[in-house]
């Protein structure tokens, strides 16, 4: 039988092309933390508190703090793939920015202007036996390393492999040995981490990119290092942070990685000999981490390890995200390189002591020196060149790749990206950040790039990447539930399902507003208009008089009774202005049964009303308190003397807003048969050129579903109306509602049943038209919906 060592080294990669397990060894689970320091607009270090939108600092499991009140610590659910992690990083970056006032996120490791120790305010945290237990940890390390270090901030990228490839090469390798499934695992990722820890001075003079620190920074000796403008650097160097100027332990510790059980026995050994704390103040370049990490090293002896977490990767400040997606990539393959890198004996599959010293000695040389050319780097008791020895590893990693079969390019572009950097220094992130730190200044350049970013953020703050495909007002809700720290979970996502979840409760929602705090029949009575009508009038609520016709043919013999008034024919739950036709004028018969037929064909039994003059505007309440009012201004188009309506359609539609399937906050302008026959009742066509100025209504309808503006009027209405609106969402017992009502004067501000008619009331009111009006103030709707829910 073959050795464990050997097993475990040599000939993971046979078994893994033997059982056909190259597409699962690409499946990963990938998770992000990411530090940032919160700067005001001189590029000082934030005196404020930590923000009180994100709530409580230990219970939010995406946005919290670190060391520093000052300090953001954003962090990624776990995700199966590279995209959607770096997806979702950028939606907290653009979260926690819009949420800022006057501040911004700082885009580098080493921190901005602190004008002394004092101006850095350690972050407090909740009453109880958790936050007691934070705050005193934070003591110790103010104590034991002072604030100033504490505010170097980075990366941490979290890895593991699919449990679908561990079980499937467990399944391979247990047939050559008795291992449990437990030890296996161990195995496999202690044999990455050791990998990791011997070739990590590759990532950090790869990734490096905190080659300076601003001259306020007090800490080590600047004897060493060159002024420029406001700062000093590591002339040559790519990594303060790493560097042994950074932030490290007091002492290196060997900490051995051979085994699991010797790796918790210094650990535990170093607690108890008061060198550290504990287990978490062992910064080591890779951390070994467990499913449940509330005790981490009682977890680890019980479950093993669960994941990697990978912490030698600067802030880059040349991505808003602070990590370029190639790089993710590269440290991708860099693990299934760490995984699967062939021993050339027993001991090279070890990490000793002497191992453990060379890998800090090359950590420091190229954090330090990375630029220098000819450095000679440790390796097993010998010297290499480090720049061939890094040609020599990535061609290892490709020649890996290739015999795996893997042909995805984001992997080859990535690892040609990176063996750039090696073959041109001037390529690395720390050549161009001293070179930019030169013509700028260090907080001139930084406070540049953090205000574009900033700026990015406002420009797509109605994107949430990676769930395009949902409804917007769906994703608006996520958005609020994480700033607020309530966890979310998509249980459908074509429906647009979610259940959302904190430590006291837990709630599904669909499509944003459908809700458990709403009846069944509140919402059968809503999505019903004759019975909304009827109940409306029961108490006084005026709405436009209407019949209703479950037969088509006696709705078509009706067109006498209707030939000379205004009116709507319309399903009779209708929804989204589906279906609906308006006749603000006279009206043929043909007409009149075209109409007739689009509402049969849109919902079954229909309803012919009157027709109610004024603008139209949607109310939407909650709780009975009125949280905004719209106006739906129908779609349209502006004329400039030289295109048709057509074409004037066509380029309106181009602005980044308009989408299709209400994932954008406004609808695409459709040019289908209820716009041709409105267009035609204008005696227009869609081959006319407007006049410059001239506004061509495209229908009568004023829904943003079908291509209309929004306009918000919140504060424009006057309180009667208002009262109205709760009134009749009291009547039809809905907690969550958009009632639709036709005013004829709004300056007036006692109105009779005469200068109103309320025409719908709506159970699943679109919250992303209020979010984001075509013009006006935005409204924060979501926040509302999560009150309602009881998530306060």
């Amino acid at each position: 039988m073959k050795s464990c060592a050997e097993t475990n080294c040599n000939s993971l990669l046979k078994i893994i092309k033997a059982g056909k397990l190259n597409d699962c060894l690409f499946e990963g689970n990938f998770g992000i933390e990411r530090e940032n320091i919160r700067v005001d607009g001189k590029g000082v270090i934030a005196a404020t508190k930590h923000p009180e939108a994100f709530g409580e600092k230990l219970s939010n499991p995406y946005i919290t703090v670190d060391f520093a009140e000052s300090q953001i610590e954003l962090i990624t659910p776990v995700f199966g793939s590279i995209p959607e992690v770096h997806n979702f990083l950028e939606n907290l970056h653009d979260i926690v920015s819009l949420e800022l006032k006057d501040e911004y996120l700082w885009t580098q490791s080493t921190p901005p202007d602190i004008t002394d120790e004092d101006h850095i305010s350690v972050a407090d945290f909740e009453d109880g036996d958790a936050g007691e237990h934070a705050a005193a940890y934070r003591k110790h390390l103010v104590d034991t390393y002072g604030k100033i270090k504490q505010v170097l901030s980075g990366i941490h990228f979290n890895f593991s492999f699919s449990d679908n490839f561990l079980k499937k090469i467990y399944s391979e390798v247990s047939k050559q040995s008795n291992i449990s499934f437990k030890d296996f695992k161990n195995n496999l990722y202690l044999r990455v981490a050791k990998n990791y820890t011997r070739f990590r001075w590759m990532i950090i003079y790869l990734l490096g990119a905190s080659p300076s620190i601003h001259k306020t920074y007090t800490e080590g000796n600047k004897d060493n290092l060159k002024k420029i403008n406001d700062a000093y650097y590591l002339e040559g160097g790519v990594s303060f942070r790493q560097s042994d100027l950074g932030y490290k332990n007091t002492e290196d510790f060997f900490v051995p990685l051979n085994s699991l059980e010797c790796y918790l026995k210094t650990i535990d050994d170093l607690i108890a000999n008061g060198s550290i704390l504990e287990a978490r103040e062992y910064y080591s370049p890779v951390r070994l981490k467990p499913k449940d990490n509330s005790n981490l090293l009682e977890s680890l002896r019980k479950d093993g390890i669960e994941y990697l977490e990978i912490r030698t990767i600067d802030l880059n400040p040349y991505s808003k995200t602070g990590i370029d997606i190639r790089d993710i990539y590269f440290l991708h393959a860099f693990m299934i390189f760490c995984l699967l890198r062939k021993c050339r004996s027993d001991e090279d599959c070890l990490l000793t002591k002497n191992d453990n010293s060379d890998a800090n000695f090359n950590q420091e040389l190229i954090a330090t020196k990375g630029q220098d050319k000819n450095l000679s780097m440790k390796d097993k008791s010998s010297i290499k060149d480090a720049k061939e020895w890094a040609i020599e590893t990535l061609n290892e990693l490709k020649e890996i790749l290739c015999i795996l079969g893997c042909n995805n390019q984001k992997y080859a572009e990535a690892i040609d990206f990176e063996l750039g950097k090696f073959l041109d220094g001037s390529k690395t992130y720390s050549k161009m950040l001293v070179e930019d730190i030169k013509k700028d200044s260090f907080i001139g350049f930084h406070l540049k790039k953090a205000k574009e970013y900033l700026i990015n953020s406002k420009n797509s703050k109605f994107l949430f990447r990676g769930y395009e495909d949902m409804e917007l007002s769906t994703q608006i809700l996520i958005k609020a539930a994480i700033k607020r720290g309530i966890a979310f979970k998509i249980l459908d996502r074509t429906d647009n399902f979610i259940r959302l979840t904190n430590s006291k409760k837990s709630e599904i929602v669909k499509q944003a507003t459908k809700t458990s705090k709403d009846t069944y029949i509140s919402i059968e009575v809503m999505d019903n208009k004759v019975v909304t009508k009827r109940l409306l009038n029961e108490n006084g609520i005026s709405t436009p008089f209407g019949v209703n016709y479950t037969d088509k043919d006696k709705a078509l013999e009706s067109y006498l009774e209707y030939k000379d008034k205004l009116i709507v024919i319309k399903p009779k739950s209708e929804n989204f202005g589906i279906g609906i036709t308006i006749f603000k004028s006279s009206f043929s018969l043909l007409e009149f049964g075209a109409a007739v037929n689009l509402a049969f064909q849109n919902g079954g039994p229909i309803i012919i009303e009157d027709f109610a003059v004024g603008e139209e505007f949607r109310f939407f309440i909650i709780d009975n308190k009125l949280l905004a009012i719209l106006q739906r201004v129908p779609a349209n188009v502006k004329g400039d003397g030289i295109h048709t309506i057509k074409e004037l359609v066509e380029i309106k539609n181009k602005d980044p807003l308009r989408g299709k399937g209400y994932k954008t906050p406004l609808e695409k302008i459709e040019l289908s048969s209820s716009e041709e026959m409105f267009l035609k009742l204008s005696e227009k066509k869609i081959s006319d050129i407007p006049k410059k100025e001239d506004v061509v209504f495209l229908r009568k309808n004023s829904n943003i579903s079908t291509g209309g503006d929004s306009v918000d009027y919140t504060d424009n209405i006057p309180q009667a109306y208002k009262d109205i609106a709760i009134k009749a969402a009291n009547i039809v017992g809905a907690k969550i509602c958009g009632i639709d009502m036709i005013i004829s004067d709004i300056s007036n501000d006692k109105p009779t049943n005469r200068d109103y008619a309320v025409i719908e009331a709506n159970f699943n009111p679109a919250i992303h038209i209020h979010a984001f009006p075509y013009k006006g103030k935005p409204r924060e709707i979501a926040e509302k919906i999560l009150d309602l829910l009881g998530f306060v």
